[in-house]
């Protein structure tokens, strides 16, 4: 997450009434206005990381939950996010993004979603079985329709003819 002129960030989603729910991330670091080779930062609480003001990355692993990725902020952020070559949010058939997001692939097959200005940032992705069942419920349904036409058709033709 790249944060510009901020001291503090907050590891949180949005809940049911749009509140903000703590969230439990892991490897949290910090990179950008600071000497190399990291930032420093203290958790003013088990969600709140804080820092010297300034243009940072924050680095973090959190639970992702029905292949489904929300973030709100205060203020807009560049937002980015990778996904491993396993999943994809292309077919907008059965993956959804927040408007402005650009999608590009990487060569090792993953896809980078960004946002260069935004307060919301949501993404829903899939897998590869989702795409197969998705055709396959399509081509039922294909095949259902023909079945309930045909005798249409058959009845059509007989009384044109």
């Amino acid at each position: 997450m790249e944060i510009r002129n901020a001291d503090r960030y907050s590891f949180a989603e949005t809940g049911f009434l749009g509140e903000r729910v703590p969230v439990q991330v892991s490897g949290v670091s910090l990179s950008g206005d600071c000497p190399p080779p990291s930032c420093n930062y203290s958790f003013t609480d088990r969600f709140t990381i804080t820092f010297p003001r300034g243009n940072y990355t924050v680095y973090f692993t959190g639970p992702v939950r029905e292949n489904h990725v929300l973030a709100s902020f205060p203020e807009p952020y560049h937002v980015k996010i990778t996904l491993p070559s396993e999943f994809d949010v292309r077919n907008y058939f059965i993956g959804s993004m927040s408007p402005g997001a650009v999608v590009t692939e990487g060569k090792d097959g993953s896809v980078t979603v960004t946002w260069n200005s935004t307060k919301n940032a949501e993404l829903r992705f899939y897998t590869e079985e989702r795409v197969t069942l998705l055709t396959w419920f399509g081509q039922f349904w294909i095949i259902i329709a023909i079945v309930l036409l045909l005798p249409f058709l058959f009845t059509w033709k007989r009384q044109g003819g």
